[in-house]
């Protein structure tokens, strides 16, 4: 009998946030509370992207060795067990090597969890099926960011008022539900998810492994060679520096504010709560990030594309004067801080629309789908780099000169994109 998608598809996609919002902002959190600076933050939580940077090379074995449902059903659990080993390792005396480890097994096995979703979505439903889920996926997926970005920060801050500001109790409880969580969504697809005939590995092995490898060195060789010529030189030469420099303003950004929010006022920061961080930051943040897409892909099919580059590059750089604002004046009351967080994530979503459409119009021709997966693994490459030091240098700078350096380096977002060439 054939298992009706609605039992499958929505939990499928309820476990692609944790995850990354685990390895992206949970661990932030639960580092500054233990104690760290922020240049040790920064520092520490920059290698959980290193999945993401990888994912090119393994990304493929995914299609090529065992099923899509084996990776999918055999990651819940790694992630799960991940969560455990985080929630386990936070009480102990090694709590700062444990915790790593185990933020960079979730940022892997997370990372292949959502390639195989996403894989194993599209040869399990016919289009229409596909079509039909569409919403469905993003509205979970959604919801999985706000589960994890502002219901779990806030149990961690109740909890902590609960257990008289034990922080390290309440964040591994935290950690071992949502361990149980992805224990619970393992059992239910290994017995729910169907088993598509398309859903195998495609990749005719030999027998001489050695010669095998080879001969996927050489085509990943091939690939990579055919992304660097397949348009003149300066066109590429133009792309790969906008790839690299348009995001750069929002590198050196992202970690920092939000440690800028739960930074002590004293150190310069606005002292927000975990409820009220995961009110802001986990539920405010999100709608206007899903509602700047949604206003950015609606303006490009209206009006085209180049109209918009300009207003798009604007709207990624312009509302960091917010964070300016806030470091100057550090507000008491919550409403001022959540319009400018939401204004900024508006901005920032709205603007990357014309960032991301850029990567696709290159990615297309022959090999489109290894070519972006090297786009977006250069991207990640390129944000990850400076937010490494972003700490540092606003331990050097103070929050307000900080957010003015990050206006400045605006400067290279509207630079890479005069450069790009016009078709």
């Amino acid at each position: 009998m054939t298992k009706s998608p609605w039992k499958w598809v929505p939990t499928l996609y309820l476990g692609t946030g944790p995850a990354l919002v685990a390895t992206t902002t949970l661990s932030m959190l639960l580092y500054k509370q233990l104690g760290l600076t922020n240049a040790e933050i920064t520092l520490y939580t920059a290698w959980f992207f290193l999945p993401q940077v990888l994912r090119p090379l393994w990304a493929p074995l995914i299609e090529l060795t065992k099923s899509r449902r084996w990776w999918v059903v055999a990651m819940q659990l790694l992630v799960g067990a991940a969560f455990g080993g985080v929630a386990f390792t936070i009480p102990t005396a090694y709590w700062l090597q444990g915790t790593i480890c185990f933020f960079l097994l979730l940022a892997f096995s997370g990372a292949i969890y959502d390639t195989a979703v996403d894989s194993f979505y599209s040869v399990s439903l016919d289009d229409d099926a596909q079509q039909h889920f569409t919403g469905i996926r993003s509205a979970f997926y959604r919801f999985s960011i706000i589960f994890a970005q502002g219901f779990l920060v806030m149990v961690a801050g109740n909890l902590q008022l609960l257990y008289r500001n034990s922080i390290s109790l309440s964040w591994s409880l935290v950690f071992y539900a949502a361990a149980g969580l992805f224990i619970a969504l393992w059992l239910w697809h290994r017995a729910i998810l169907p088993h598509a005939r398309a859903d195998e590995g495609r990749y005719d092995w030999s027998g001489d492994l050695p010669a095998d490898l080879s001969d996927l060195w050489h085509e990943m060789r091939r690939r990579l060679h055919s992304f660097v010529t397949k348009y003149e030189r300066r066109r590429v030469v133009a792309t790969l520096f906008f790839i690299v420099a348009f995001l750069l303003p929002e590198a050196l950004f992202s970690k920092v504010s939000m440690l800028f929010l739960v930074d002590a006022e004293h150190n310069g920061g606005l002292g927000l709560s975990p409820q009220e961080f995961g009110w802001v930051q986990g539920t405010v943040a999100v709608v206007a990030l899903s509602l700047g897409s949604l206003a950015g892909g609606i303006v490009v099919n209206r009006d085209g594309l180049r109209r918009w580059l300009w207003p798009m590059t604007a709207a990624t750089n312009l509302p960091h004067l917010l964070y300016l604002y806030l470091a100057l004046t550090q507000p008491g009351g919550l409403l001022p801080i959540t319009l400018c967080i939401f204004v900024h994530q508006f901005g920032c979503a709205f603007g990357t629309t014309a960032y991301l459409l850029q990567l696709i119009h290159y990615s297309r021709g022959p090999h489109q789908t290894t070519h972006h997966l090297l786009c977006t693994a250069l991207m990640t490459a390129s944000f990850v780099l400076p937010s490494m030091f972003s700490g540092a240098l606003q331990m050097a700078l103070g929050y307000p000169a900080f957010f003015l350096m990050v206006l400045a380096c605006g400067g290279f977002s509207f630079l890479s994109m005069a450069l790009l060439p016009k078709r």
